[in-house]
């Protein structure tokens, strides 16, 4: 099959060798290793060989099958329902994180997938795209799917405090006089737009006078949180890029800490959390904290990642992850007007370690929330429901359409078997042993 394989996409590289003494001599994105643990002989030995092949932002997929599935596996293969392989290990999920820690990688995700197997129209995407992902039902999948990284190493990096403030005249000074440096050099990048308290006039005035850290006024492009803090990461000039409300409510004295989790690698994304402490009086509304759980849960349900408060404005990133995220906006559309679960959504699908950093939330003392509570939380509500749609659901119907593309491909699928098994026959007598690389011209 890989002959075949090698003749059928000759601008592909097929290697084969045992994944234990696999060396490609580079590195990769993305490391697959589908169904394989089972057969593996030595399993330290091939995560060690995944690690030789993975750079800093390398993610490893790894997916098997449940135990529990096991006598039904075993009994399909006595029907003649599933194929015969000969499996090795029956590895649980728990198992291959200690594998994968004591290799060098760190576990990002652990998720289970797929219910019902068999597609049946309807009841599969029922199955696999909703009841798959309620608990206790998802300890009934059939595979289970772990996401890792490479242990990070320390890091250090210039920042910008992106500040997107509309009617915070009274908080621009207090601001500047508080944010500490952070980093090799620090940077605060105000971004303002439909103000009707002489804001941007503050900050214009603030910004011309000197400052122990840079400071620079972005006029707002469109309207909303979400556009403001993307014309303030466009605008800024550092590599490590922090939000900071300019209402306040989070101590700006908090941002070393933030840094402090980006660069020793904990993290990829520093998300805020203001529901770890007690919360000031005043400082949130028991109707926004309810609903601050409340899609907390689903957003962990949904991302498979520990997001204890995804309303928080405060967040970091480095820029590259940032422009990923960016890159793929079409993919969720563009309507969160504050940009929360924009970036939160956006580095979930691309596997970022994210992590909760607590802080104390505090009371306004200048201005009003602009916020509308019923109104953009039912906005919310549409986005949470539009993302479980998205990461686990028409997942489930890509797979669909691809199985029905397959059934009308199944005579070119025969006659692909066919030559395969007939270069094999015939490469019998050149190919010896395994760990040699199949180019094209050696196939054909």
């Amino acid at each position: 099959m890989v002959l075949a394989a090698g003749r059928r996409y000759p601008h592909l590289r097929f290697v084969r060798a045992a994944g234990e003494e696999l060396d490609l001599g580079e590195t990769y994105d993305v490391v697959v290793l589908s169904d394989l643990v089972p057969y593996v002989h030595d399993l330290v030995g091939l995560l060690d060989r995944v690690r030789a092949h993975s750079g800093p932002d390398t993610r490893v997929i790894i997916n098997s099958y449940s135990r529990a599935w096991r006598p039904l596996i075993r009994a399909a293969e006595i029907v003649g329902a599933k194929p015969r392989k000969p499996i090795r290990n029956w590895v649980a999920a728990p198992d291959i994180r200690n594998l994968l820690d004591i290799t060098g990688f760190e576990t990002i995700t652990e998720t289970r997938r797929i219910m019902f197997p068999k597609h049946v129209p309807g009841m599969s995407i029922l199955a696999n795209g909703v009841l798959a992902n309620i608990w206790p039902l998802n300890h009934l999948c059939v595979t289970w799917w772990v996401i890792a990284r490479p242990k990070p190493e320390p890091r250090e990096a210039s920042v910008s405090v992106v500040v997107p403030c509309r009617n915070e005249r009274g908080n621009i000074r207090p601001l500047v006089g508080r944010v500490p440096p952070v980093g090799n050099s620090t940077e605060v990048v105000f971004v303002e737009g439909g103000s009707r308290d002489g804001t941007r006039e503050e900050i214009q005035a603030v910004v011309a006078e000197p400052h122990e850290i840079v400071t620079r006024f972005v006029p707002q492009s469109g309207s909303g949180k979400g556009n403001a803090v993307r014309d303030g990461f466009a605008a800024a000039d550092n590599g490590v890029l922090m939000i900071l409300d300019g209402d306040l409510s989070v101590r700006p004295e908090e941002l070393p800490g933030f840094y402090r989790v980006w660069a020793n690698g904990t993290a990829d994304f520093v998300n805020g959390s203001r529901l770890v402490y007690d919360v000031e009086p005043g400082a949130m509304r028991f109707a926004n904290m309810v609903a601050n759980k409340v899609f907390s849960l689903l957003l962990k349900a949904i991302m498979g990642q520990q997001v204890k408060d995804t309303l928080c404005g405060t967040k970091v990133l480095d820029r590259r992850s940032y422009e990923r995220i960016s890159a793929g906006r079409s993919y969720f559309g563009e309507f969160d007007p504050f940009g929360d679960f924009d970036l939160l959504l956006g580095a979930a699908r691309l596997n970022l370690k994210i992590v909760d950093y607590p802080i104390r939330y505090q009371p306004r003392t200048y201005g009003e929330t602009n916020i509308s509570r019923w109104r953009h939380g039912l906005l919310l509500l549409r986005m949470t429901l539009f993302a479980f749609w998205k990461f686990r659901v028409e997942v489930m119907r890509v797979g669909r359409r691809r199985r029905a593309l397959e059934d009308n491909q199944a005579s070119e699928r025969e006659e692909w078997h066919k030559e395969a098994e007939h270069t094999f026959e015939a490469s019998q007598s050149s190919s010896q042993g395994g760990g040699d690389e199949l180019t094209p011209r050696e196939a054909a």
